[in-house]
Formats: C-alpha cells, structure tokens, sequence
C-alpha cells in the first residue's frame, strides 16, 4: 500500500531504477518509459536507469512516479526492478516484478521507518536476500528499526550496500540524494524517449540492436524497430487494461489504455498492423 501523503508535490527529488538484468536485456524496455534515460551497468547482472524527466515537479509524487516507472518496466519482463526514490520530506523504494502489486518501503526524512516489517521481507526475497541469505537478509531488516543517526538518505545508502552481496554495483558519483543535474553528468548513455530498442535472437539467446542515431540516422519513425516497440506496448497494455478493470483498479486501468492507446498510434506510423 503506498505511503503517499501528498506533501511532497513539486518538491525535488530524484529516482534511480535498479533493474537486475544487464544493460543488453533491459535496454529493448527503456522505451516504455516514455522518458530521455540514462543506462548504465551497476555491477554483475544490474542495470541502472537514470529518467532524465521530473514529473513530480508538475504536481505528482515522487513515490508515484517511481513506482509506475517501476512497473512499466518489469510488467512484461522475467526479471525485478527496484525503484529508489527521494524527495524533500521522504526516501523510499518500491520493488515491481511482473504482474504482482509492487512493494514499497517508506521512511521519513529522519530516517524513521513507516512501512512494516514484513514489507521489507518479501522485498529482499524479491532480489534474492530472503531469509537464507545470511549478513544481506539482516542488513535489510536493521533498516526497519530505529536509529537516531540516520536518515532517510543513509537508510537508502544502506539498502544498496546491502545490495553489494548480490553484485550491485552503481558507477562512481551516482547515489541517493543527487540532484536530477548530477546523476545526468554521471549516467552519460542515453536512450532518447521513443527511441527504438530490438530484441534479436542470436543462437537462442537474446541481444539489444539499437536503431535510429546507433545506424547512422537522427531517428526512427518506422520499419522492424518501431512495430516491434509498438507489438510490445499493445501486449503488456491489453493484460494492464483487463487486471485494472476486473479489480475496479482505476490507476491501472489508465496505465492499460495508456500503453494500448501509444501502442496502436505508433503501430499505425511503423505499418505494424499491415504487415508482419
């Protein structure tokens, strides 16, 4: 259940998205976030994801945002992200993975814990820090219990250092409370919104071909690349659409007709539905 009291609209803030998949697998996806990002390896099997816009500056939550970043994200993948936000009066992540309710921890800015115990646990089972995991599982729980000398900050720095174990690795300069501006200094690597990502089988394996400015254009407006973005887009909306409506869910319900709806003008622009 989200925490989300609504002080922090419009204040700065920043999100970095954890993908645990390397930058080949997630950057097909990048492009459902409908956002300029940032990509970067974060280590043995990470990814980060640096979104260059702020809506939250134009009345939305950061909370929010993080989390539909998130779940647009790992809705139709095999693997989870971890969403790590902040803003003014608060720090938090959420954990999205497929079509399951995405699990957010919440703490204030002084670092006191408001998401309960159990939220945390099925959070770190999530990334592969469940109770067999030894110093990671209980560097995770120490993050629900109070301590003076930490704030929301620290305990987002602590997270990710409990996240080490597991190969996480962020690039040097990049971590929780940099300002929009510096992450970009940092994560230099692109994928412009709309820009268009292939998956491409390669002996039963999978790798991403970039299109647009990586083939020597200024972009793509059609051809193999965009009728695959927009097959994608109208599979994972169809699914959101259905799930939303058969549990009187009006915020996946819009998440659903958003993905369809750019799915099918963009599939009309690439010709995806005129030809295979």
């Amino acid at each position: 259940m989200s925490t989300d009291t609504g002080s922090s609209r419009g204040a700065a803030g920043g999100v970095l998205l954890l993908c645990r998949a390397g930058p080949d697998a997630v950057a097909p996806v990048v492009p459902l976030l409908r956002e300029r990002t940032g990509i970067a390896g974060a280590g043995d099997g990470w990814t980060l994801l640096v979104p260059e816009g702020e809506p939250w500056r134009n009345g939305e939550t950061v909370e929010r945002v993080a989390t539909g970043w998130a779940f647009a994200l790992a809705v139709g993948v095999s693997w989870p992200v971890l969403a790590v936000w902040w803003d003014a009066d608060r720090s938090g992540c959420v954990l999205a993975s497929g079509f399951r309710r995405p699990v957010p921890y919440v703490w204030l800015g002084n670092g006191t814990a408001v998401g309960e115990d159990e939220a945390m646990r099925t959070l770190g089972e999530g990334l592969g820090l469940g109770a067999g995991a030894g110093a990671g599982a209980g560097a995770l729980l120490a993050l629900t219990r109070p301590e003076p000398s930490v704030d929301g900050i620290g305990r987002l720095r602590g997270l990710l250092a409990a996240l080490a174990g597991l190969g996480l690795r962020l690039p040097d300069g990049v971590a929780p409370g940099e300002t929009v501006e510096g992450l970009r200094e940092v994560v230099r690597e692109v994928v412009p919104e709309g820009a268009v990502r292939e998956r491409v089988e390669v002996g039963g394996g999978v790798r991403a071909a970039g299109a647009g400015a990586e083939a020597g254009g200024s972009g793509v407006s059609g051809g193999t690349g965009a009728r695959v973005v927009a097959w994608v887009q109208v599979g994972l909306g169809v699914p959101v659409l259905v799930w939303g409506v058969r549990r009187r869910r009006a915020g996946w319900v819009v998440a659903g007709l958003v993905l369809v709806g750019d799915g099918v003008v963009g599939g009309v622009r690439a010709g995806a539905w005129g030809r295979a």
